[in-house]
């Protein structure tokens, strides 16, 4: 075996983009285009896998000829594959090519168990049902005409080509992209505001294909910091969207990193000794307004994140802020979440933990976003910043920042562009809108005003100076928009069950 002859990056991005989504067509028809990530992102991931096995070992061959013995090749590999489970004895099986796909993706991953467990998710290869054997051949031929090698392909152009894919899948998937994917824009704000440094640990408790962690990566590149300083672990209770998070980082470069599968709520995976481990950022887009998320266990937490209140037993939007709170190192913690604007003014027991989070200082900043940046939702949404410690000037205040005026129109979804991105992170950081009459709006407010106006965080009451009848007309229009939201989910998830059941629609 010789090295490739070409150089590094001999793929264009564009021709690299092209194949990937050639690959995804290849499925259209038997396949819904909803579930394409499943089947397209682990054939890729083997490619790649296997080309750079090819690679290494080329490249040893070069380098020690005939000194080269089996325990040393062995240390030379990223990862292991036996014989008989390459890219070739896969693609070279004309008949029952999936149940062969399939043996060899659990044997690669059974002799990696440190780094590959459950990366290939759980697709049933062999069910030729669901995914027939000229499918499965389109797909490996499309992948088979590209090599994914050092030679062929850069790191970065591998996870530009799998963020692609992601946002291309997201597109397809319509608001089930909500549950994997978040837009990158909301993404590159989230992380610039929490602004890690070197040597920082970060957790994503509900990490999706694992985009904020990546983001952290190169948000530190780009300051000029060391990004193998930093700590990443993540949690996803989807086994195929675990896998994804995997390979997207894997793709990125990224190796000292851990994602865990489970439910962040009933089962933690991250801990020290007999409490959570504690990070410097913890940073998630969570599922809005769980209904099963495991209430009936939160009074009796073993981990103490019930220590502001109880959530609503069919809302845990709290839950999931309590949990990251209680993730926060003492000195330099910083959380940075995603969540619906009902959080900030909804009564009950959501007011009494919203109540106990402010009178200890944590909350530091409520930023509200443009409406329909998500695919899975178009009510509107804001950015909660905590911190352990805030600086003296903001001690026992709250920021409230409306950027909702601050995107750009889009067909589908609207966006927040790079100037946008900025403007907000300069107006959060400094406590000032640079750019003056640009659509932002902002007030440092004292917890005392928050605390005559019972909690309440509605950001048009603190920016707008409107009475409170007229706040509660928004709060009541936010409400009703996420009813609407919410009985549409329930109206989509029955017929869905009454189709599995077979009933006609």
């Amino acid at each position: 075996m010789t090295l490739a002859p070409t150089g590094p990056n001999h793929l264009t991005q564009q021709q690299l983009e092209s194949t990937l989504w050639a690959a995804a067509n290849a499925l259209r028809g038997p396949v819904d285009p909803g579930d394409f990530k499943a089947y397209v992102f682990p054939v890729m991931f083997f490619k790649w896998i296997s080309d750079n096995w090819d690679y290494e070992r080329a490249r040893a061959l070069r380098d020690f000829g005939d000194d080269l013995t089996d325990e040393l090749a062995a240390t030379l590999h990223t990862f292991t594959i036996p014989e008989g489970c390459h890219w070739a004895d896969v693609i070279g099986t004309a008949e029952h090519t999936g149940d062969k796909l399939g043996k060899v993706l659990a044997r690669v991953q059974a002799l990696n168990p440190d780094s590959l467990p459950g990366v290939f998710g759980d697709v049933q290869w062999a069910n030729q049902d669901r995914l027939p054997q000229s499918a499965l051949m389109a797909l490996l031929n499309t992948f088979n005409a590209v090599r994914l090698d050092p030679d062929s392909v850069s790191g970065d152009m591998l996870g530009s080509a799998y963020e692609y894919l992601l946002r291309e899948f997201a597109e397809a998937s319509g608001k089930k992209a909500g549950e994997f994917f978040t837009p990158r824009h909301v993404v590159h704000l989230l992380v610039k505001l929490l602004e890690a440094k070197e040597g920082d640990e970060i957790v994503d408790p509900a990490c999706g294909s694992g985009g904020m962690l990546v983001e952290m990566v190169t948000a530190v590149r780009e300051a000029g910091g060391n990004p193998n300083t930093l700590s990443l672990q993540g949690q996803e209770i989807n086994l195929t969207t675990s896998a994804i998070a995997k390979m997207n980082l894997y793709l990125h470069g990224l190796e000292d990193f851990r994602i865990a599968r489970g439910d962040t709520f009933s089962d933690p995976k991250f801990r020290q000794g007999d409490g959570l481990k504690k990070f410097d950022i913890v940073i998630a887009n969570p599922p809005f307004s769980l209904q099963n998320w495991g209430a009936g266990a939160w009074a009796s937490d073993p981990f103490g994140r019930s220590k502001y209140g109880l959530p609503p037993a069919k809302n845990g939007d709290f839950a999931w802020i309590e949990h990251m709170v209680a993730s926060m190192k003492e000195d330099t913690g910083r959380v940075g979440v995603v969540m619906p604007h009902g959080i900030l003014f909804r009564g009950g027991k959501e007011a009494v933990i919203r109540e106990a989070l402010i009178r200890d200082d944590l909350l530091e900043a409520v930023i509200g976003l443009p409406n329909n940046l998500f695919y899975s939702t178009s009510i509107p949404v804001a950015i909660l910043i905590f911190r352990k410690r805030k600086e003296s000037a903001r001690a026992g205040k709250v920021m409230f920042l409306d950027a909702s005026k601050r995107f750009v129109s889009g067909k589908n979804q609207n966006t927040m562009s790079a100037d946008d991105i900025r403007a907000v992170d300069t107006a959060y950081k400094t406590g000032s809108d640079i750019d003056g009459e640009n659509g932002l709006r902002l007030r440092l407010v004292h917890c005392d005003e928050i605390e005559a106006n019972g909690w309440d965080l509605n950001i048009g009451r603190y920016l707008k100076g409107e009475a409170a009848a007229e706040a509660n007309v928004e709060e009541a229009l936010i409400a009703y928009k996420e009813s609407r939201e919410r009985l549409a989910l329930a109206e989509e998830t029955l017929v869905e069950k009454l189709k599995a059941a077979g009933y006609d629609f």
